[in-house]
């Protein structure tokens, strides 16, 4: 059954052309290493809300987008093979290819499918 990698995450608005090219690059990566699949979506209709919500999940600023993304890996086995090889791939380190966002306000996760329609 497939694995899937969830992230949610706070941009820097100015950021996103660059946000697109770090994503580009570690997509390749990812790929390499397994994934099936490589999605990453700039918000457009994400509201605030008012107990919780994705913006007051990353602590989005004013002057920040989220960002939802997702990798498809064939199996949890296989995600825990790849996600190795993706850390330790010198393309990724920050010298190479700085993340254009705060790292440490990164919501991300793990989740076997349940449905795939």
């Amino acid at each position: 059954m497939a694995y899937v990698e969830g992230f949610v995450i706070a941009v820097p608005t100015a950021n996103r052309e660059q946000f697109k090219q770090h994503a580009e690059k570690a997509a390749v990566v990812f790929k390499e290493a397994g994934a099936l699949k490589v999605i990453e979506c700039w918000g457009d209709d994400v509201p605030d809300g008012k107990v919780t919500s994705f913006p007051m999940a990353v602590k989005c600023r004013p002057d920040e987008t989220v960002v939802f993304s997702w990798i498809l890996w064939p199996s949890r086995e296989k995600r825990d093979a790849g996600f190795k090889q993706v850390m330790d791939d010198a393309r990724l380190q920050p010298d190479k290819n700085p993340m254009p966002f705060d790292g440490q306000r990164m919501i991300f996760g793990g989740f076997e499918v349940l449905v795939d329609v």
